[in-house]
């Protein structure tokens, strides 16, 4: 997994993004129309995707895309 890959995965998922629109400094909450619904997808694209389970609590913590791929190769790392 690379930072690139998940972010065109993100991008992928939410459909209002356009391609390229997101860095790994983008801030999660500055994702267009964010929300609870977007978090429920980051969810199940951790696990679908990595395998790893990223718990709400978890994900309220980080601030970027940046954070969330930081925490995604942690918990790789752990299994």
């Amino acid at each position: 997994m690379d930072i690139n890959e998940l972010i065109q995965k993100l991008e992928g998922e939410f459909e209002d993004i356009p391609k390229g629109a997101l860095t790994p400094s983008t801030k999660i909450t500055d994702i267009q129309g964010w929300g609870s619904m977007h978090a429920l997808i980051v969810i199940a694209l951790m696990d679908a995707e990595y395998g790893i389970t990223v718990k709400g609590d978890e994900l309220r913590s980080v601030q970027s895309i940046q954070d969330l791929f930081d925490l995604a190769k942690k918990k790789q790392a752990a299994l």
